[in-house]
């Protein structure tokens, strides 16, 4: 099997294939025993090669791959690359570009909200995708035939659901759609991992101010420990117990030994001291410095209804254009949509308002009506002022 293990032969892999029109990529690794990341196999196929590089390999020298990657005069095609991206960027502190996501494009080309690569290669490569060898353990060396094949698999048949995807965003003059998109894959804040920002992660609803302290300073604390000691954050606290401590913060060791799912172990050892003092921290920290959680704009009652007819329309739009509708709107952009036609919501700019923002604002002021034929619903104009952009 095409396997790639030294620096020489990943030179000139890398080198053959700078100058295509782009290349495909995909990654395997293992994260369920660590903070970061760990990975153990990298994919890429050019127009007429595929490899798959073992970056384990004992003094691989991985920069002839980096430089490919980096090239900005080489697309680089993933599908669900966010993962992929993840990797990269915490090697080099970048990401690849440019972008071409094969699972944004279907949604942009109508194959749903999330279309899985099995699904893709089947419809637009006609090939079937062995899925067996998707949870062995990547880390293991010598790799099986059965691993390499599956591996490799996820980077040929991309290439023809590259094409096939880009030649439909070229007829239908969606480049620009996925453009937009791509755009936030390559934006470097998507793959930071900011301690002073983990509390986020929670989506916490409780607003007290000296609740989202104590969240913010205890999250941050085990956000820090779990990247420096490369585990899983719930390997140094449970989700649930950051919480509860937030909520009910006690006020010693022995408190907080008798916290639900805390071990006296650690309550008493340095790392219960720790946290103690990141409790401290949070019930200490000044209001300046205090997160806020920004109140939801309120929605006035009665637009029930209103809301329920932007879905049809919405559906209406999206299944006419042949477009994902969690790519356009979502129920809270509907709800906003109902409440202002002046909206701050994705769904009123650029491209989604042309496909259905504006609709949206024409049906609400009686410039648009929905009709129903036999099982068919339709828009129809309604006489009225002129629409507003």
């Amino acid at each position: 099997m095409p396997i790639i293990a030294d620096s020489e032969t990943l030179a000139a892999f890398c080198a053959r294939n700078r100058g295509a029109d782009f290349i495909t990529v995909d990654t395997e690794f293992m994260r369920e025993r660590t903070f970061w990341p760990q990975l153990c196999l990298i994919q890429v196929a050019g127009p007429d090669e595929a490899y798959a590089i073992d970056p384990l390999a004992p003094g691989i020298d991985l920069k002839p791959l980096l430089d490919l990657l980096y090239d900005p005069q080489l697309l680089k095609v993933f599908h669900a690359a966010r993962q992929d991206l993840e990797i990269f960027f915490h090697m080099t502190g970048a990401v690849p570009h440019p972008l071409f996501d094969t699972q944004v494009a279907a949604m942009v080309c109508g194959y749903g909200d999330a279309a899985s690569y099995e699904t893709l290669a089947a419809q637009l490569a006609k090939a079937r995708i062995d899925k067996s060898a998707r949870f062995t353990d990547w880390s293991q060396r010598p790799l099986a035939e059965r691993q390499l094949e599956y591996a490799l698999a996820d980077v040929t048949h991309l290439r023809q659901i590259y094409r096939s995807l880009a030649r439909r965003l070229t007829a239908t003059g969606r480049a620009g759609w996925l453009g937009e998109e791509m755009a936030t894959l390559m934006e470097p804040a998507t793959y930071r991992l900011d301690p002073e920002t983990a509390w986020m992660r929670f989506k916490p609803r409780n607003a007290k101010p000296r609740y989202l302290a104590v969240l913010k300073e205890v999250a941050a604390w085990r956000e820090r420990e779990a990247q420096k000691r490369d585990i899983p954050r719930n390997r140094i606290l449970r989700d649930e117990s950051v919480v509860e401590i937030a909520a009910h913060p006690p006020r010693n060791l022995e408190e907080l030994s008798r916290l639900r799912g805390m071990s006296k172990g650690f309550a008493e050892g340095k790392m219960g001291q720790e946290l103690m003092l990141a409790i401290e921290r949070g019930q200490r920290l000044p209001d300046s410095e205090i997160p806020r959680i920004e109140a939801a704009p309120e929605i006035p009652g009665g637009l029930g209804p209103i809301v329920e007819l932007l879905k049809v329309l919405l559906k209406m739009k999206c299944e006419s254009a042949g477009v994902a509708q969690k790519l356009v709107a979502t129920t809270s952009d509907l709800e906003l949509i109902a409440a202002d036609d002046q909206a701050d919501v994705p769904a009123l700019k650029g491209w989604r308002r042309d496909l259905f923002g504006q609709s949206a604002v024409d049906l609400k002021r009686g410039r648009l009506g929905l009709s129903l034929e036999g099982r068919r619903l339709r828009l129809i104009d309604l006489p009225g002022p002129a629409a507003t952009k």
